[in-house]
């Protein structure tokens, strides 16, 4: 009996799960970067993303709180913007260290303030070769009924930037510990 449930709950949620991801629209950008994978997800694999681009982007986004957690799995954040805007919060269900993935889901603000009934953020830090990377950034949404005429849509110029911003802020601190390997060894030889 147990695993007959078992079987139409699966049977049920795979359905389920499989008409949504079908209405759900992406939008998504890719990023190279010359750095390494590995550095490039510790950056984004909990915190450190939202923070240095809230810092960068002082002009767009007023402050970053953590509602929830520490940057893991279950984290809820809450991005706050610029007087005569909104908010938005969402809250992390997945972490994926091996595979370098990092999925939010929407909680309220962003295009579910304007007519989505989801907004899913997926980042994918996909490896190149040894030194260099390229950041995914996607954003899938679906549109309620009602709000289909209007078509909204998710703004993905913050995930652009924000790759962006790490890109540079990566790439400008592998530059700096080269140069400084650099100095070292003409020091060395010097002496």
């Amino acid at each position: 009996m147990l695993k007959q449930v078992s079987f139409i709950f699966f049977l049920l949620f795979s359905c389920y799960m499989g008409v949504e991801s079908q209405k759900l629209k992406h939008l998504t950008n890719e990023l190279e970067v010359n750095v390494a994978a590995s550095k490039v997800w510790e950056l984004y694999r909990h915190l450190g993303i939202s923070i240095l681009t809230a810092q960068e982007l002082k002009n767009v986004i007023q402050g970053v709180e953590v509602l929830k957690g520490d940057g893991g799995v279950g984290t809820i954040l809450k991005l706050t913007f610029v007087p005569g805007n909104s908010s938005y919060t969402e809250r992390f269900i997945v972490v994926n260290d091996q595979k370098r993935v990092k999925v939010a889901k929407g909680l309220e603000g962003g295009c579910l303030a304007i007519g989505c009934s989801v907004q899913i953020v997926r980042f994918d830090i996909i490896e190149k070769t040894n030194d260099s990377c390229i950041i995914k950034s996607d954003i899938a949404y679906a549109v309620k009924k009602e709000f289909e005429a209007n078509d909204p849509k998710p703004n993905i110029q913050l995930l652009t930037a924000a790759a962006q911003i790490a890109k540079r802020f990566l790439e400008s601190r592998q530059n700096d510990l080269e140069r400084s390997v650099e100095f070292s060894l003409f020091s060395i030889f010097l002496n």
